[in-house]
């Protein structure tokens, strides 16, 4: 049984991470569209929404990118969830996991270390430093590897969520819905 401040500790940080990545999808959605009315209008061009929106791009993916790997909604192939062999799929779920989190702390750290080196670097047009343009890819990454190491955990004590579709359905087994399900209960 998880706490309950834990319970609403990863339900504040989804919702920024979601706050997050819908500011950015806004954002990539106006900026391009009012690139696309400057082309065609006589307008004074404004050099910096392209820059803008393919940051927002940036954020966008590491903003969703924790919620993903908990939400099991990241790619995956899924030949082996549906093996008669509940425990082929979970040690298999379990590598996986422990896979994600490996590469995403390796990346973690790298970005870590722009964050750290790209303090005097600032963008073309917006002038904006690029250490603030790499902090919120920093934190998605460190949020997908605290995910994804709790995931692990999860699928290692409980059980492989059941596929969708399977006979027992999605909402079957003591791991369905993942570490956030398991932070919810």
């Amino acid at each position: 049984m998880t706490h309950p401040a834990i319970k609403r500790l990863v339900r504040l940080l989804t919702a920024v991470e979601l706050t997050i990545a819908c500011v950015a999808m806004t954002m990539i959605f106006v900026l391009i569209l009012f690139q696309a009315v400057q082309r065609y209008l006589p307008l004074p061009q404004i050099v910096w929404t392209g820059e803008l929106s393919q940051f927002a791009l940036i954020w966008l993916t590491f903003a969703a990118a924790g919620v993903l790997v908990t939400r099991n909604g990241h790619i995956a192939l899924q030949l082996v969830d549906n093996l008669p062999s509940p425990v082929v799929v979970r040690v298999v779920q379990v590598l996986a996991m422990a896979l994600v989190t490996v590469i995403a702390a390796g990346f973690t750290w790298a970005c870590w270390e722009l964050v750290y080196s790209a303090g005097l670097l600032t963008s073309p047009a917006l002038g904006l430093p690029m250490s603030w343009v790499y902090a919120i890819a920093l934190v998605g990454l460190a949020s997908t590897t605290l995910r994804a190491a709790v995931g692990a955990v999860q699928v290692a004590r409980f059980g492989a969520p059941a596929a969708e579709g399977s006979a027992q359905g999605p909402a079957a087994g003591p791991a369905a819905g993942s570490a956030e399900g398991e932070a919810a209960r």
